[in-house]
């Protein structure tokens, strides 16, 4: 199981969108591409944004998503 949940991290990409204005993510979707492509950059040698030496990358990706490290560009 992934912690934080899908719906946690939603809500934090979400956070900065004013009320009325279209979130960010509204599906699992967006949030599982977003880690990958992350974890496929710190695969390429990109750093880690989050302590941690010993995780794997998908989990260093969701960290730094749920950290508000990385941040999702919407594609509008």
């Amino acid at each position: 199981m992934l912690h934080p949940s899908y719906s946690d991290l939603m809500k934090v990409v979400n956070s900065e969108v004013e009320q009325g204005e279209a979130p960010i993510v509204n599906s699992r979707y967006s949030i599982v591409m977003a880690t990958s492509r992350r974890a496929r950059q710190l695969i390429g040698g990109d750093n880690s944004m989050v302590p941690g030496k010993d995780k794997k990358p998908l989990s260093v990706a969701v960290e730094e998503l749920n950290q508000g490290k990385i941040k999702i560009l919407s594609s509008e």
